[in-house]
């Protein structure tokens, strides 16, 4: 077991002392301010982002500048059929764009990320102009996106791209404000749902999470973008293709725990452990 666990990750330098070991496939830190480079792992290959999309999806929603108490249906053309992934927010539902952007982006909501698209100004059409205009203007000349949910495949970039749009979003108080809720109740047909941030890091003692975004599909695995203040340094992290929602969630305390130049060793062992014993159920 510890063999194979060994054979997934890598081994990281930061400075000449400290390192750690990363389960995702594709990862970056960057300082901000300075923009160095604390730790990367194949950061400029391509590959998909799932979810993470999303943020430029809301981007490109809020430099549209719309009203965002205006009341959205969600409509059939908004269900996943692609992937046939669930939702908690029924077609028929009417809910201010607010709401939708908050399920969006908090609890990766599908249909509201197609909702967003479909009533942008001049439909999914020129919704999809914007984004690559959005694309370009950030100098992300590695990433394609095709559609505002993530679902597809298609939608692609690197590590390193990524850090340019979580960059950006962080510069949208609406967005930063969101994505750091750990939870919200808001009024679905009538009846208060309680709805949870879908990273459990936000809200978690000894996290200063500034701004954050997961995603997961088969083919892009378990992702995570952060930004993050810690020993009063600010950075923002990147983690794609994990193969569980754990290992990403334990990439980014190990991270965390070398920019604070923690011991990282109980957290890998930790890892092991509850590798080890999942194998043995």
């Amino acid at each position: 077991m510890l063999k194979r666990l060994v054979g997934l990750c890598l081994v990281l330098h930061l400075g000449s002392v400290s390192a750690v070991q990363l389960n995702s496939q594709h990862a970056i830190v960057v300082e901000d301010g300075t923009g160095k480079v604390l730790l990367e792992k194949n950061a400029t290959e391509v590959a998909p982002i799932a979810s993470l999309t999303k943020l430029m999806t809301a981007m490109v929603i809020l430099d549209s500048k719309p009203n965002m108490d205006e009341m959205i249906s969600i409509e059939n053309s908004d269900m996943d059929t692609l992937k046939h992934s669930l939702s908690h927010v029924p077609v028929g539902a009417t809910l201010p764009r607010k709401d939708v952007l908050q399920l969006a982006l908090m609890s990766s909501d599908n249909r509201a990320a197609a909702a967003l698209a479909r009533t942008y100004p001049g439909g999914n059409v020129a919704f999809e102009k914007a984004v690559n205009v959005k694309i370009k203007a950030l100098g992300m000349t590695n990433t394609v996106m095709k559609e505002p949910t993530g679902l597809s495949p298609e939608n692609t970039s690197t590590a390193a791209d990524l850090v340019k749009m979580a960059v950006a979003a962080s510069h949208y108080p609406q967005i930063t404000d969101i994505t750091t809720d750990t939870s919200d109740v808001i009024d679905i047909k009538g009846r208060k749902r309680l709805f949870h941030n879908t990273n459990r890091l936000v809200g978690k003692k000894g996290w200063d999470i500034l701004l954050s975004k997961t995603g997961f599909t088969n083919e892009a695995g378990n992702c995570l973008i952060m930004r993050i203040k810690l020993a009063e340094k600010k950075a923002t992290l990147v983690l794609l293709n994990a193969s569980a929602s754990s290992s990403r969630f334990v990439d980014a305390m190990n991270i965390s725990r070398l920019i604070k130049g923690e011991d990282i060793a109980p957290a890998i062992h930790a890892s092991i452990r509850r590798r080890s014993r999942s194998a043995k159920v």
